[in-house]
């Protein structure tokens, strides 16, 4: 057998023997699938309040939104949703240390700020449609509020639920140190969130 023949015999076995790692570990696919999915979710954001935008400014009967809508009690919400990113930062810190006691306080208090925050928004739409009457055919004003502040509610929902599970498998203490990716993965989903209230706030409430 020639040395070039017997060269390429070599390499073949080297490359079955020794294949390419994937460069993704089960924690970065994890970040990857969630920032894909916030992407598109952002654009669907986008999109609804680029047409709340479109219609508001089309219409030249759009209500003022302080007027209707109760600002000083928003206000509370979005200081609530606020607090519950500071949670949990420090409990994805806390986890990282392997600190179990830190970890499920702190995600007990972003658990618990997601349900405040829910609670005080049925609160207002229960103001908003026995009270004053309003409801998604009442106007585009009532229409594009509760489709953007219901479509957002259900986000919290959701993020309630999933941060929930990581709770209740951190008090089974199956959340630990090496697997805190999971938990800076709901930490992303719950980052957003907020972040997308402050934006309707802005545009809905205030503006």
């Amino acid at each position: 057998m020639s040395e070039a023949a017997t060269l390429q015999t070599q390499l073949q076995h080297e490359a079955a023997v020794d294949p390419v790692e994937n460069p993704l570990t089960p924690d970065s696919k994890g970040k990857l699938g969630m920032w894909l999915f916030l992407a598109a979710d952002a654009m669907t954001f986008g999109a609804a309040i680029a047409a709340y935008g479109a219609l508001r400014i089309g219409n030249m009967n759009w209500p003022t939104p302080s007027t209707i809508l109760g600002i000083p009690s928003t206000a509370v919400m979005t200081f609530v949703l606020i607090c519950s990113s500071v949670t949990m930062v420090e409990a994805l810190s806390a986890i990282r240390r392997d600190d179990q006691a830190g970890y499920r306080k702190f995600l007990a208090l972003t658990v618990l700020g997601g349900l405040v925050f829910l609670s005080l928004q049925a609160r207002e739409w229960t103001h908003l449609i026995a009270g004053d009457g309003l409801s998604i055919k009442t106007s585009l004003f009532s229409a594009t509020f509760f489709i953007l502040t219901g479509f957002h509610g259900c986000h919290v929902f959701g993020g309630v639920v999933y941060l929930s599970v990581l709770l209740l498998r951190g008090l089974a203490g199956k959340i630990t140190a090496a697997k805190y990716g999971l938990v800076e993965v709901a930490g992303l989903y719950w980052h957003f969130v907020d972040l997308v209230w402050i934006l309707i706030f802005t545009f809905v409430y205030l503006i």
